[in-house]
């Protein structure tokens, strides 16, 4: 097990080397650039912005400059924000996203399996059939459809919830359209994997031993059936985190959340080199510690699978 977890942890670092290298230099060979506007600069002007930047050097220096600062931790300067550098505004903004994607993923984890435990032990009644609806809502409509019909509801019509804005403004108000908008499809896909699986555990021969020795249906579910039925969902987990963060970039333009999705989208309009390549490598960091974290979770919960 112990070199498992070595083999599988140093094998993110080749990874993160990859994605680092593809967009780097797929960013840097794309038109345009983060000096370019309508209104041309002077040649020195441009000159000496750009040798401040290292901009001027070899491409493949700049890549060895930049590679070599990543790995100290120094994602480099803004060439939009002057104030501070990336890792400023990164360390800033990502507790934010992070905050707004766990809360998302865990109301969707509860719910999901939830609703997923329910419609299995009341299959095909109207439990089932309304779990289900809601599951396939869930999938079908797009978030950027949820979170302004939610708004338009609950801060427009009734007038209960802040229409937009963070904790600091409106209190833990300002979370919950965002969350729930966030987590309605994550909520979906977990009820219909957990659906099957309990059904798939609920038809097992040790299932039907455990009822023949008089169990109750409570203890069935949470001692021998939600152990085995989790796998799917856990394994789901991995990209599910990594992709309710990155998702949240249309819910925190909807409800003006100050993530880092806004800086993801506001630099990629700037062309802003490292502020992109930040928020990339952090996203990717998320991806591969998160199914890294599954893998190992795995062996906990299936002591069947091996790690030889």
């Amino acid at each position: 097990m112990s070199k498992f977890i070595i083999r599988r942890f140093l094998a993110l670092i080749p990874t993160m080397f990859i994605i680092v290298t593809v967009c780097f230099f797929l960013i840097r060979v794309a038109p345009g650039g983060p000096f370019s506007s309508e209104k041309k600069l002077p040649p020195q002007i441009q000159a000496n912005i750009e040798a401040k930047y290292h901009l001027n050097e070899p491409l493949i220096q700049q890549y060895g400059r930049y590679l070599w600062n990543v790995v100290k931790g120094d994602l480099g300067p803004s060439y939009k924000y002057k104030d501070y550098d990336v890792n400023y505004y990164i360390g800033i903004s990502l507790p934010i996203s992070m905050v707004l994607g766990c809360l998302a993923l865990f109301i969707a984890i509860v719910l999901g399996m939830s609703a997923g435990m329910i419609s299995s032990l009341r299959q095909n009644t109207w439990w089932d059939y309304s779990a289900m609806a809601l599951a396939i809502l869930g999938i079908s409509v797009p978030v950027f459809v949820i979170a302004p019909l939610l708004m338009w509801i609950f801060a427009v019509k009734l007038q209960v919830l802040p229409v937009a804005g963070w904790i600091d403004e409106h209190g833990l108000k300002a979370l919950i359209l965002p969350v729930v908008s966030l987590s309605m499809a994550y909520f979906a896909t977990i009820a219909r994997l957990s659906r099957a699986s309990f059904l798939e555990a609920l038809r097992s021969d040790y299932i039907r031993t455990a009822r023949a020795k008089g169990l109750k249906t409570s203890v069935i579910m949470f001692k021998h059936v939600l152990k085995g039925a989790s796998l799917p969902v856990v394994s789901y987990l991995g990209p599910a985190l990594s992709g309710i963060v990155t998702g949240s970039i249309v819910v925190e333009r909807i409800f003006r959340v100050p993530g880092l999705g806004r800086h993801f989208v506001q630099s990629a309009f700037n062309r802003d080199y490292t502020m992109i390549m930040g928020t990339v490598i952090v996203y990717s960091l998320i991806l591969l510690v998160m199914n890294f974290v599954v893998d190992i979770a795995y062996g906990f919960l299936d002591p069947r699978i091996s790690y030889k």
